[in-house]
């Protein structure tokens, strides 16, 4: 949020100290240990998995959850500088984190029973346990009311058939939280469960060839009579705005994260700019650069104050879903945009992964289209403000 040159409106000075010590950490964690191997990964379309501890072990993971399940019990803001930090080294790193923490840790510790708090949440937050987030469909993403799969009641629990597609840390993960239409009472509700890996019937597999998120791990979860126990139901979970809540809160850090890939294409095209001699000047010194590095600037700064805004209402306990669709809708749109400019000022040089830009352009796409499109997001604030639905 604050890097030298960026912090244009002074937000630093709205910072807690305990707010800037956590993004600092959260900052030298990628400078020292995960941006001198992104390159690497990103060309092989690995994810280092051997730095995932280090993420329990900075406290990073379900960083907003209580000390008793041995979690950091830190504020949203702070949560929202360390999406931040880790996206600008790369929207797998953070999304790794995100899942974890929104999508798997948030649904065990609101919807969860007290049996499965207490194994689950402690594992997770020290990295000692995986997990992932089964609701998106090879059919269903932008409408997950339609999702296919089933939970049918059995002897003493469930079994589960169905697929979930598209799915960050399915195939590493030692526990999913899957998503199913269950009859009950005559009627279908969407429930939530607990996979765990070993179980007979699950199988996962690692989406190949993509362009994007290469440095994160894409799967398809497949549930073929996969049997699991009565308490493997999450019990709090009462249809599909159970799991709409947990992406609330994945969004949430996605708004902050977008950031973080924005300011580390900004700074790029900025050096580069100032270095770059073309017609015996540095080509910043011509009107058309400068006039593309000024609207990145002001793009971040405004995103900047769009989400640190965000943040201190949901510390306030006023956010609302609509709230988390502008910011998410706004930063991921403007990080694209900025990445595309770099990669223009960079010429010929921002097609190499010799600088950050084109790896954040191509993960950048994805950001924009995960978690609900920009478009689905504008209908939901128009929604909003409307009182009338274009979903129909």
């Amino acid at each position: 949020m604050t890097y030298s040159g960026v912090d244009y409106y002074r937000l630093e000075e709205l910072l807690t100290e305990e707010e800037r010590m956590v993004r600092d950490v959260a900052r030298r964690f990628v400078e020292e240990e995960f941006l001198p191997r992104v390159q690497r990964c990103f060309r092989e379309g690995s994810f280092p998995l051997d730095l995932v501890p280090r993420l329990g072990q900075l406290g990073f993971l379900g960083m907003t959850l209580p000390a008793r399940y041995g979690c950091a019990g830190m504020n949203n803001i702070a949560y929202g500088l360390v999406s931040q930090e880790l996206e600008r080294g790369d929207s797998g790193l953070r999304s790794f984190a995100s899942v974890q923490s929104s999508l798997v840790m948030y649904p065990i510790y609101t919807f969860g029973s007290e049996e499965q708090k207490g194994f689950w949440l402690p594992r997770l937050a020290r990295a000692e346990a995986i997990g992932c987030f089964g609701l998106t469909e090879p059919d269903f993403g932008s409408n997950p009311a339609g999702l296919r799969t089933r939970a049918k009641k059995s002897a003493g629990g469930y079994v589960l058939n169905g697929t979930k597609r598209w799915i960050t840390n399915g195939s590493i993960a030692d526990v999913a939280v899957v998503w199913a239409k269950l009859e009950e009472d005559g009627r279908d509700t969407i429930r939530g469960f607990l996979v765990e890996k070993e179980r007979h019937g699950f199988l996962r597999r690692e989406i190949e060839g993509k362009f994007s998120f290469r440095a994160s791990v894409t799967s398809e979860l497949i549930f073929e009579d996969c049997w699991i126990p009565q308490e493997n139901l999450l019990p709090g979970t009462t249809g599909l705005k159970s799991a709409l809540m947990c992406l609330t809160q994945a969004r949430y850090g996605i708004a902050w994260g977008a950031i973080g890939a924005a300011i580390a294409c900004y700074e790029c095209a900025l050096e580069y700019a100032k270095s770059r001699v073309m017609f015996s000047r540095p080509i910043a010194g011509y009107q058309l650069v400068q006039a593309k590095l000024v609207w990145m600037l002001t793009e971040i700064t405004k995103a900047q104050l769009l989400s640190f805004r965000l943040g201190k209402l949901k510390d306030g306990g006023q956010l609302r879903p609509e709230h988390v669709s502008m910011a998410k809708m706004n930063n991921v749109a403007i990080a694209l945009q900025i990445a595309r400019l770099a990669r223009d000022i960079l010429g010929a040089n921002g097609i190499t992964d010799d600088y950050p830009v084109i790896r954040h352009l191509l993960n950048l796409e994805t950001v924009n289209t995960y978690e609900g499109t920009e478009d689905i997001h504008r209908l939901t604030i128009g929604r909003d403000i409307t009182g009338l639905s274009a979903f129909e």
